[in-house]
């Protein structure tokens, strides 16, 4: 418990340096920018890729359960609506993100740190923290929204195509579910668990880069904790924002 609480306690005073105003501008929104791209732009593949295939399987998974002649066909295409959008697009896409960007993070940091670079920047009077944290948060939850939008798009795509390969639900019933009973307050949602979600994997992916002590094992075993850290607060975060925004 004493570990934990050190551990809150570090993780918080490197927030207090990472998010205070950049003292060169342009610079931070050059890192941003390069930032974006590389986390965002470059995530899209893996995303889309997932989404597609996922979509796919949950809409066949619930035509050949959902059997009962009691039970309306339009609402397969609606359940598999809900599936994407509540949960996989925001939560199961981040806990991909945490893996992929997640790790990247940490060993791009931590590879700065071993090398001393990130001594060098705080010899010359550079706030290292600011300088190669905060675009890589910002520029992950700017970007994020985009990644849900197309994951959800994507992944009801990839239903639509499971129409195709499932004879038990037809094509007009699985669009007419996706219109039936529709929020749009589940995408904004949705969005907003997504955006909490990177901050704490970009934040906490960074921590551990910046604070690894060693070599390059020692850069693979804070990577590591980043990612399970990530995903933990990620699982957390979903129970918390569950409760507060949809009961």
């Amino acid at each position: 418990m004493k570990q934990l609480l050190t551990e809150i306690g570090c993780y918080l005073q490197l927030m207090g340096r990472v998010f205070s105003k950049p003292p060169k501008f342009k610079m931070f929104l050059r890192e941003l920018v390069r930032e974006m791209h590389k986390q965002g732009v470059g995530s899209l593949w893996i995303v889309s890729l997932i989404s597609f295939f996922i979509g796919t399987v949950i809409t066949m998974q619930l035509a050949i359960n959902m059997t009962s002649p009691a039970i309306p066909k339009f609402t397969l295409g609606m359940a598999a609506r809900e599936v994407i959008i509540l949960e996989f697009s925001s939560t199961i896409m981040c806990m991909i993100l945490a893996g992929k960007s997640g790790s990247s993070i940490a060993s791009e940091i931590g590879t700065m740190r071993v090398t001393e670079q990130l001594d060098a920047m705080d010899i010359m009077g550079v706030n290292s923290a600011n300088y190669v944290i905060l675009p890589k948060v910002m520029g992950m939850m700017l970007f994020v929204p985009v990644l849900v939008i197309i994951s959800i798009f994507v992944g009801l795509g990839g239903g639509y195509i499971a129409c195709f390969i499932t004879p038990e639900i037809p094509v007009s019933e699985y669009i007419l579910g996706l219109q039936s009973y529709f929020k749009p307050s589940r995408i904004t949602y949705s969005i907003i668990k997504s955006v909490v979600y990177v901050f704490f994997i970009a934040s906490i992916s960074g921590y551990y880069g910046y604070n690894v002590e060693g070599g390059a094992l020692e850069v693979g075993e804070a990577s590591t904790k980043a990612v399970v850290s990530s995903n933990v607060m990620i699982l957390v975060c979903d129970l918390l924002l569950t409760q507060l925004l949809l009961t």
